[in-house]
This record gives structure tokens, sequence and C-alpha cells, in this order.
């Protein structure tokens, strides 16, 4: 296997994990974009009824696994693109039974200065969006005795729920299946970040000692001394 730094060989070439490029995944990207993390989030629950995770769903280099991120993120984008502020889905991990999605829906800063408020109103938001989705009709095997009746989302944002709170099933468009699987620790966020362990942390673990944070308006990147067009870089000949 010629990849290094977690890359996975495919046969013909190497798949690099995230913020890391080159033929064999032998070099750190250039730059790596925080600026998602800038914002405020609501950490969600989700459990996908039709697929099963498999092990290399717990790598997230693995083709199986960024397809399924892709999927999901897909259909979270549709579901909640008209929720105020909604800018994206992050998955965070994928467990087994079937597959659960613990993941993060990243919003824009909310206006005026109540930031709780809003909040949790936009996480009712995400749910009441989520039960007025249509099901789409590949998941009728998996309603079981409840197949006809409304059923609620599996999305649940945990400041929601109480210890017990199971929703009945409720499948999602286009090839998702989803079911309320528990009640566990979601809540709304505001995020204090410090730039510099950010920086490290999402940065490739062999590279991150050379990696440190550059604001630019209102987006913040994390560079190294060999990225271009930033102060005091250096010219490094892809070194």
């Amino acid at each position: 296997d010629p990849c290094q730094n977690g890359g996975r060989w495919t046969g013909t070439f190497c798949l690099c994990p995230p913020n890391v490029d080159g033929a064999r995944c032998q070099f750190g990207a250039s730059t790596i974009n925080l600026t998602a993390e800038l914002g405020p989030s609501i950490l969600m629950l989700a459990r996908v009824t039709n697929r099963n995770c498999s092990e290399d769903m717990g790598d997230t280099s693995s083709p199986t696994y960024r397809s399924f991120v892709d999927e999901f993120s897909r259909i979270m984008d549709h579901i909640s693109h008209s929720v105020s502020g909604y800018r994206g889905t992050r998955v965070l991990t994928l467990t087994r039974g079937s597959v659960v999605v613990n993941y993060k829906v990243l919003l824009h800063p909310p206006a005026g200065g109540k930031p709780s408020a809003s909040l949790d109103h936009r996480a009712r938001e995400l749910l009441e969006v989520a039960n007025a989705a249509p099901q789409p009709r590949n998941c009728s095997h998996s309603t079981g005795r409840h197949q006809g009746s409304h059923r609620r989302s599996g999305l649940v944002p945990t400041s929601l729920v109480t210890s017990g709170d199971r929703s009945p099933l409720f499948p999602l468009p286009k090839g998702l299946c989803f079911s309320a699987s528990s009640s566990r620790s979601a809540h709304a966020e505001m995020s204090v970040l410090n730039a510099t362990e950010l920086c490290r942390k999402h940065a490739p673990a062999n590279f991150s000692q050379y990696y440190y944070p550059y604001r630019m308006q209102n987006s913040i990147l994390c560079v190294t001394n060999c990225t271009l067009n930033v102060p005091g870089s250096i010219d490094c000949n892809s070194g």
C-alpha cells in the first residue's frame, strides 16, 4: 500500500482523507477552512433503518463512509433548507443499529440579543420540517404495523426530548428511512473557539504542528508557512 497519512489504496490511486493531498496522500492541505465552525449549531441524532453499519463505515476515508455521508447530507439539505439560518449538516459519527448518525446542524449566528432563545426556536423548526417531509415508498417495508399512519421524524435534537422518548417510525425522502432510536444529549450550542486548537484538531496528525489560524473578514483558515498569498509565506516547492 503506497498511501500515507490514512490514505486508502483503491487499486489505481490513493483515496486521501480530508485535508490531505498528493498522489500518495503525502502532503497536508495548503489551507483548511474552519468557517463552518464559527456559528452556532444543534447536535442531533438519527437512526437510519434501511442501512447496515458495516465495519468500513467507521473509517472516514473509506468510499462507503463518504457515500453514506454524502447521501445523508443531501437529504438533510433538502429537508432543512427552509429553516432560518440553516447552512448545512456535518456528520460526526456513525455507529451500529442499523446506522445511528450523530450529526451537527450548522446555523448562521442569530440576529439580536437572544441567541439561546433563537437556537431553541430553530431546533423546533428542524423537527417541524422533518415531520412534514414526504415519505418515500421504498421505506414501506420497514414500517410494519404503522404503515399508512402518520409518523414523526427520527431526527432528535437532544434538548427537546426526555428520558425514554421514542418517536414512531418516519422515513424521509429518497433512499434513507429514519426512526427515533433514543433520547440523548443533543443540544443547541454557541461555539467558543480556540482557533489554534481547532487547527490542530482538523489538520492531519503528522502535520498538525505546522498549522496556525489565519482570519480573513468573516472566515477563518488554518494555514502553514507554505500557504500562498498569506503574509510571511515562503515558496516550499511542494516540499
